[in-house]
Parts: structure tokens; sequence; C-alpha cells
């Protein structure tokens, strides 16, 4: 089955909203019904037959470039501007329509092989989960090019004719003016945005359904967003190989912080070894450098996120596997500080790693990086912040770094920031 199914699909979609608006600038300057978007599609230049489709940027034309890529059978490589060059171009296995990279945070980026069908039942598993409906547009913050953004934004609106609305950038002033001209709406963001905008007071009740995903929600954010605007953000945890895992879907703010929701629609979840196995008709084909490491594939994916399930099915992330810090012989999650660490108005953001100790007994240093919002507060900020914390769980240095800030995926890669430190701590 080849990506012209999706296409098909899609012409479906259109022809029953034709006269309906699909996707919109906030700023006014450019619209589109679904007849509209359907004709522009058909005048795009022709990619030859199983050939290549690098779309890459955030608004309209992205999804125009998916349709010329569905349409013309092509394989679809979105990426970040500047990427292109870094794109994995080579002869695919039969079937492949689509390449997502994933982010690296836990080592090198891979490029992951996805079928017309699997890109299909994520968008099924995720529209089914959430309640997303046409009457509450998506509001565009996120980059499309990431699995994140593709299956939540640009899938539900091709494959379910749910409309999405773009705005120019995800600054709270931004994101103000354009609710200020839309009913309700669907919010799918990362944790850094959600907090800036609750701490200006952007969000309102106007957000019907409120989604974050791509780093750690922490309860404070939570209850906050919940006490201050009635807005519920549900936790939703995903991957790039095999797109929705599991959602909160509960209505009250959660109560336990390694509690990320339960699994989505569609999909089967079980823990192996410790670690959280996803079993869903949405799992990738595989890792396309073919590294035989048995994680991916076959409708399964392992994932090295350590986790618990209770008897209801709810699951909790405690790490990921190799993340573990270990002080003096008791393991340590690096999650486990930042949820007590990123709460403080002072903090910006926060990533927590471990670092081999010159105490052989201890093993382990713990290491914060943190962003501050005024340094001229730290000494206070420091106290405070040590005085939440076990005395065995206290970093060892605080690194303050103002650089320290998430990727357009909303993620910190602790692998990245744990070897520069090590580098400067050499120099």
């Amino acid at each position: 089955m080849s990506s012209r199914t999706l296409y098909e699909r899609w012409l479906a979609v259109a022809a029953s909203c034709s006269e309906e608006r699909a996707m919109w600038e906030c700023d006014g300057l450019r619209s589109w019904t679904f007849g509209d978007l359907r004709e522009a599609a058909e005048r795009l230049p022709s990619i030859e037959r199983g050939g290549f489709a690098i779309v890459e940027g955030t608004g309209p034309e992205f999804v125009l470039g998916t349709l010329r890529a569905w349409r013309d059978d092509a394989v679809l490589v979105p990426c970040e501007p500047g990427q292109r060059d870094s794109v994995p171009v080579r002869k695919m296995p039969k079937g492949i329509c689509h390449l997502k990279q994933t982010s690296g945070s836990t080592g090198h980026p891979r490029a992951v092989a996805f079928t017309a069908p699997q890109l299909a039942a994520d968008a099924n598993h995720i529209v089914a989960t959430m309640g997303l409906r046409a009457d509450w547009p998506n509001l565009s913050v996120l980059s499309l090019a990431h699995s994140y953004g593709f299956s939540n934004l640009v899938l539900p609106l091709l494959l379910h004719g749910v409309p999405l609305a773009f705005v120019n950038d995800a600054l709270p002033g931004t994101v103000a003016s354009a609710l200020e001209g839309m009913g309700p709406v669907t919010l799918a963001a990362v944790p850094a945005m959600w907090r800036a905008w609750q701490r200006v007071g952007v969000l309102s009740s106007q957000i019907e359904i409120a989604i974050s995903a791509g780093a750690p929600l922490t309860l404070a954010l939570e209850r906050d967003a919940f006490e201050a605007a009635g807005v519920k953000i549900h936790n939703f945890y995903g991957s790039t190989e095999c797109g929705g895992i599991a959602y909160d879907r509960s209505k009250v703010p959660r109560d336990r912080p390694t509690y990320v929701g339960t699994a989505m629609d569609g999909v089967a979840l079980s823990v192996e070894e410790g670690c959280l196995r996803v079993a869903s008709p949405a799992v990738a084909d595989g890792y396309l450098d073919a590294c035989a490491d048995g994680m991916l594939g076959g409708g399964f994916f392992q994932t090295q996120d350590r986790a618990e399930m209770d008897g209801e099915g709810k699951v909790f992330l405690i790490g990921r596997e190799g993340e573990w810090i270990n002080v003096a012989g008791r393991k340590l999650a690096p999650s486990v500080l930042e949820e007590h660490i990123q709460p403080h108005e002072n903090v910006h953001h926060v990533l927590v790693f471990g670092v081999p100790s010159k105490d052989v007994d201890r093993v382990d240093d713990v290491i914060a990086v943190v962003s501050l919002v005024d340094h001229s507060l730290w000494d206070g900020t420091r106290a405070a912040l040590m005085a939440r914390l076990p005395a065995w769980q206290r970093p060892r240095d605080w690194w303050l770094c103002e650089s320290l800030k998430p990727d357009a995926r909303g993620k910190l890669s602790r692998a990245r920031w744990r070897a520069r430190y090590l580098q400067e701590r050499a120099n």
C-alpha cells in the first residue's frame, strides 16, 4: 500500500466538506477551504514516482508539500530548515512512504521508516483518543516536521477534516491575539510553551482540548493552569517510532508526576524486563540504518522507558534505561529532581544528570543545569531548592547556563548536555 492511498483518503475528506474552511493564517493573509486546498495540491508540479519529497517549514506550504508527495506516490521526508543535507536519501524498502527522524535526545538521531497504513493508524488513534473535532480547530504552534506536530496537526487535517489555524510564533502575545479571533480550539504544545502562556495569563476555557507532549509536564504547571484558567492540560506520551502511546484522559490534574495516562485507543501496552513495550498498528517498519536490535518492527516497539502499570492500565514512567544516577548505591531518576526544581518561580528550565564522582564510594555526582529568570536572586533560589530535597539527592554542582532551553521539539538532550558539562569541566 503506497502513499497514494493516503491521497485518495484525503480526496474523500475534501469532497465531504469542500466548502468548509480547512486551514488559515491567523494574521488574516491567507485562507483555504477544503476545496481550495484540493485544487492547490492538484496544480503543484509533479515529482518522479518513487522519488523523495523533502518538505520544510511550519506553515501552509508544508501541508501542500505533504499532499504533493502523497499525490505522486513519493517518499515524504519532513525536515527542519537547514537540515536538508542530512536527510538520508536512498532506495527505500518496498511500501515505505515516510521517514521521520528521532530527536536524538538520548544519542544520535535515527531515521524511522513508515508505511501509509502505519501513519493512518496513528492519526486514527489520536483523533479517537483525544476527541479531536472539526468544530474545534487545531491552533498550530508546533513544528510540522516533528512526529508530534505531523501526527497531531497535519494528519487530522488531511485524513479527518480537523481544520488547522497557523500563528507566526508561539509567543504569548501572538497566541493571545490568535485566540481572540477564534472560538473553541484544540491546542497541542510542549511544557515550555504552556509555562510561558500560564505565567502571563494567556490561557482560558476557550481551549477545549489542551495537550502537552515532548517533555515531562510538571504537576505544578498542570495544577496552576487548572486553578487559574480552568484549563486541564492532558499529558500525552508518544515516540517517533510508534506515534501515540498513552494519554491522560482525566478531567482534573494528576496527583502523581510519574503518571502519563492509559493506552491510546488501538494500542496495547505491557512491561517487559522493566521497560514499556508497545503493540500497535502505528509502529514503524524499522530504522533505516537496519540496526537489528529487536527494538522496533513487526508491530512492536520496545522502549527504553522504565515503567510500571497498575490493574487499571495506568502507566507510570520511572526513568529511562541508562539514565539512572547511582548515589552511593541508591538509584535516582533525574526526572524526580527536575519535578522538584522546575516549579520554582525563578527557574526557566532545568536538566539533571549524573557524572562519575571522584569519591569512588559515591559512584556518581548529581549535576543540575539551570537557566534563571533573575540571576540576582540565585542565592535565595538555591537555598529554597536545596531545602526541598533529601540530603542524598542534592546536586553536587549547580551549573547556571542561560543557553539551556528546549529545542523545537520541546526536548532537552540529557546526553548532549552531560557531554558538554564533562568537556567544560575537563578544560
